[in-house]
């Protein structure tokens, strides 16, 4: 028994520090794809005085700590982003396995997860939703319907369309309420989440939307038609859709009777 135990402690080892790894590569996209710069070549390199950086330098979260959160060459501050992305892509490797164990189920889910962190904090730098983020999340749902078969075809066509085609009729109702990118994304996911579960991610984006936008006008950081980043939201309703879709959806009939 001790010996199973020391074999899922080195199993879940190893997916956390590759998760963590990942992680790192995830904050390369998230600078480099809204700067148009080639994220698969080029040294990694100090944004602020351009340095190029040291594999010394890149070893995930240690490096910052060890650091003290500053570069090596200009002194200037590290923002405490990298390490925090880095940490997020451990958890996502180590929660994707649990909850789906070592199959290509959890590497797929793994994968939009990441994709879904790169859009969020892409948005909230730029309040753009790269395209070609959004394709590559367009081929990953076929993957899933192909390969997993966990939905239907009619719930997957339902769940590209229940909320993306409203967003776009709202759209030509009050100019501007939502942007493509959001549009595109809902579909995309919707596609691979089905209706069930697509219903279930909006609900919690617009539910810690609205928070976030309350506050925004109540610190009256925002006015009522200014916009603010909704694919942070977006992603973080998806992801939990992903992992516990199901789960959301019969705790939320229960409280009603309904399941």
């Amino acid at each position: 028994m001790a010996q199973l135990y020391i074999a899922y402690a080195v199993i879940y080892g190893f997916v956390l520090i590759a998760g963590i790894c990942i992680g790192s590569f995830l904050n390369v996209l998230i600078y480099r794809i809204p700067e148009k710069l080639n994220f698969a070549k080029g040294r990694s390199f100090c944004p602020a005085c351009g340095h190029e950086l040291k594999a010394i330098d890149l070893v995930p979260v240690v490096s910052f700590l060890f650091l003290r959160g500053k570069c090596r060459y200009c002194g200037n501050k590290i923002s405490f982003r990298y390490p925090l992305i880095e940490l997020l892509g451990g958890a996502l490797a180590l929660c994707s396995v649990c909850r789906f164990g070592l199959t290509w189920q959890a590497a797929v889910v793994f994968a939009c997860s990441c994709i879904l962190l790169v859009i969020a904090f892409i948005d909230i730098d730029t309040m753009e939703i790269p395209n070609g983020l959004v394709l590559a999340l367009l081929l990953l749902a076929l993957v899933s319907l192909i390969w997993f078969r966990n939905i239907t075809w009619l719930s997957a066509l339902i769940g590209m369309a229940e909320i993306s085609l409203p967003m776009v009729l709202m759209n030509l109702i009050i100019k501007d309420s939502f942007g493509g990118g959001d549009i595109k994304l809902c579909a995309a996911c919707g596609l691979m989440l089905g209706w069930q579960q697509m219903l279930a991610a909006a609900l919690i984006a617009l539910i810690t939307g609205g928070i976030y936008g309350a506050y925004l006008l109540i610190a009256k950081k925002k006015g009522k038609k200014d916009h603010f980043a909704f694919g942070p939201f977006l992603s973080l309703g998806i992801i939990m859709a992903l992992f516990a879709g199901t789960i959301l959806i019969d705790s939320y009939l229960s409280i009603f009777n309904l399941a």
